[in-house]
């Protein structure tokens, strides 16, 4: 008799952890090596989606989900199913970031959900399998990536054709433990996605190769090497010029070099008075600025919320790196059984 596969009971849950990231940066939009884009990105240690998934005999989807994540992940569901075999599988979404916010959350959601999916049937898959099945990681890597190391990512932008979805991780470094990030968010805005992204990415001008060398220049000699050295003024003073160029860059698809102008502002006072590594992760609205240590973001958002006082959709918190991936966890997190039937 052929050896069957046995499931893991309905009832035994599996818990998945998916970490948020920022962009910090493409280095080349334009491909003027034949490689488009290139990205720099941060994990983070808030922000992240959490899922508990089951095999159950009908699909729920439920829990702090919005509506239209639950159709992300019937849609994802469906995919893997087609894929791997017919499965039902239970959902609560247990936290998610608000979406188009530039923290990654949709890649979170698809992988939190594909791992679940792989593990609760036995299937082996690695991150950029799924990632390719559920169509996330054609430009950045750092979201897949991210999933699986955390830390401070460098990938390498996909191949010109395009036959390798996800782009390869070129350097991971730790990010220091004392070094903290101010995250200053316009929760009145939402980043560009869908078609009008792709719009907007149509719509620019050829990115001048001469920039792209400078960009790759200061993520390669001074941004990598300051975060190894944990030498943060030269970290933080290339991040600003790598993010003020690409900002630059994007601003006629966006509005300005950050998308929300109110959020510029507040972090422009912050870089003012103190060494600060500033930007936007992805399309914004989220901002960001890097700090050396905890007691200079706390002083940092101190100045942050006095300059956002009269600006209630203006949310500013501070966060860590995150040297780590997503986290699995459930009584089934052990090797399937093999039955002779």
């Amino acid at each position: 008799m052929p050896l069957q596969l046995r499931r893991l009971p309905p009832r035994a849950p599996i818990t998945i952890d998916a970490p948020a990231r920022l962009h910090l940066g493409f280095l080349d939009p334009n491909a003027s090596l034949g490689r488009a884009f290139g990205s720099l990105g941060l994990v983070i240690d808030t922000h992240g989606t959490r899922l508990e998934a089951r095999l159950a005999e009908r699909e729920q989807i439920g829990g702090v989900a919005s509506e239209a994540e639950r159709e992300r992940i019937a849609v994802s569901l469906a995919r893997l199913q087609a894929a791997y075999g017919p499965a039902t599988l239970a959902i609560d979404v247990l936290a998610a970031p608000r979406a188009h916010t530039g923290l990654g959350s949709g890649t979170q959601l698809a992988l939190a959900v594909g791992t679940a999916f792989a593990h609760l049937v036995g299937q082996p898959a690695t991150s950029a399998e799924l990632a390719s099945l559920l169509g996330r990681g054609a430009r950045s890597g750092i979201g897949i990536l991210g999933f699986e190391y955390g830390g401070l990512l460098l990938d390498g932008g996909p191949p010109g054709d395009l036959r390798q979805s996800m782009p390869p991780l070129l350097s991971r470094q730790p990010f220091p433990q004392q070094w903290r990030v101010l995250l200053v968010s316009d929760n009145s805005r939402e980043g560009l996605h869908g078609a009008e992204e792709r719009g907007a990415l149509a719509s620019l001008a050829p990115f001048p190769r001469q920039l792209a060398a400078h960009l790759c220049h200061l993520v390669l000699m001074q941004i990598l090497p300051g975060a190894a050295e944990h030498n943060f003024a030269p970290f933080a003073h290339g991040l600003t010029e790598l993010q003020q160029t690409i900002g630059e860059y994007f601003a006629s698809a966006q509005g300005g070099v950050f998308a929300s102008p109110d959020v510029e502002r507040v972090l422009r006072a912050v870089a003012a008075e103190r060494t600060a590594g500033i930007g936007q992760t992805s399309w914004g609205p989220t901002g960001f600025a890097v700090l050396a240590s905890a007691r200079e973001a706390e002083r940092a958002l101190e100045t942050a919320r006095a300059v956002a006082s009269a600006l209630p959709h203006i949310e500013c918190s501070v966060v860590a790196g995150r040297n780590s991936g997503a986290a699995i966890s459930g009584a089934e997190m052990r090797a399937p059984h093999i039955d002779a039937a």
